[in-house]
């Protein structure tokens, strides 16, 4: 860093996105991608009449996605807002609440931490259960910003409603975030409980069932005075912030939500699959709503199956730290690629023996 930083900046431990490298061919199973295309009505909707437009700049206020999100998630478009993917939303909600400091699990997505310390928050982590599973009573009453990813990433486990109704009922004076970015495989989505419940936010994005991550778009479900909240936190950034092509783009991924609702089956079909294979050979695979699987081998360590399967051309996740180090998370992809890393993994087992 530059000696013209500030402390705090310099002391960031910053988030490390999953590798995206170039020097060959890989399947791709390391950063939660979807492996299917957007739909043809979105490839058709970015056409030369949209590319024009970009010399004006785009709708501030996202109104036509807004009121499409409404409608298809059941709400008002006045409980929508509409960020530059589900991070900056994240970003905004750790800026607006987290005075009091931020509650967050041990073994949860990245960024939390990073936000946290961006914003010099105060952090409560509670470690999950043995099981991976959250300690939600440990949760209770605390009254800061908590934040739940459920699903959880990397363990693809989720919350009950049950107890996530004891975590707001009992934190009522302060937010309670649930990260939804991989509910459309499986999940319960709990936007209902924002009718409910006015210190809670549900957080999506269009990157995982919608295969737009590179579009960037990600939105949230709450009360409109949280709303009106993240609203004035934009217009004071970067008003401008879901550029043309991209609300086009998400406009036309909703209003073909049977597409991406069929692509979320297979998926779930897939990481079935993949689930019963990696346990034939061994593996203790936690059970998953996402669109990824968290396993490990009694044969051979996390670290080692991550290099292996690189030098095979297949890209998965591990993750360094010690609780989990002997993990793997596993992106499901097509059926095929699937089938490609089980064998794979079946060639690498077989050459320790």
């Amino acid at each position: 860093m530059s000696r013209y930083v500030k402390n705090q900046i310099d002391k960031l431990d910053a988030y490390t996105p999953g590798e995206q490298p170039r020097d060959r061919s890989y399947i791709k199973l390391n950063t939660n991608e979807s492996p299917f295309a957007p739909s043809d009505r979105v490839v058709e909707a970015i056409d030369d009449s949209s590319v024009q437009s970009l010399r004006l700049y785009c709708d501030p206020t996202c109104k036509a996605l807004k009121d499409k999100i409404a409608q298809v998630y059941d709400t008002k478009s006045t409980n929508v807002f509409v960020g530059n993917g589900s991070d900056e939303i994240l970003n905004f909600i750790f800026m607006a609440y987290g005075e009091r400091g931020v509650a967050y699990a041990d073994i949860t997505y990245g960024f939390y931490s990073v936000f946290a310390s961006l914003y010099g928050l105060k952090s409560r982590v509670i470690p999950l259960k043995e099981d991976f599973s959250l300690d939600s009573e440990r949760f209770c009453g605390i009254n800061q910003l908590i934040v739940i990813a459920s699903p959880n990433a990397p363990t693809g486990i989720e919350i009950s409603v049950v107890e996530l109704e004891k975590i707001l009922s009992t934190n009522s004076d302060s937010v309670v975030v649930v990260d939804h970015a991989y509910v459309d495989f499986g999940g319960t989505d709990v936007k209902y409980l924002t009718q409910m419940y006015k210190n809670l936010i549900c957080v999506y994005t269009f990157s995982k069932s919608r295969s737009m991550a590179g579009a960037r778009l990600g939105f949230a479900i709450a009360d409109e005075e949280l709303i009106l909240d993240l609203e004035k936190i934009k217009y004071s950034t970067n008003p401008y912030n879901v550029n043309t092509l991209t609300q086009i783009a998400g406009l036309n991924a909703l209003e073909d939500d049977e597409y991406y609702k069929s692509n979320a089956e297979i998926i779930k079909k897939n990481r079935e699959y993949t689930t019963v294979e990696l346990e034939k050979l061994g593996f203790e695979v936690l059970p998953s709503q996402a669109n990824f699987v968290f396993a490990k081998s009694k044969d051979i360590s996390g670290k080692d199956l991550y290099l292996k399967l690189k030098e095979n051309g297949i890209l998965i996740r591990h993750f360094d730290k010690d609780r989990i180090a002997e993990y793997i998370r596993i992106t499901i992809g097509s059926i095929q690629e699937m089938q490609i890393f089980v064998s794979k993994v079946k060639n690498i087992l077989g050459e320790l023996q």
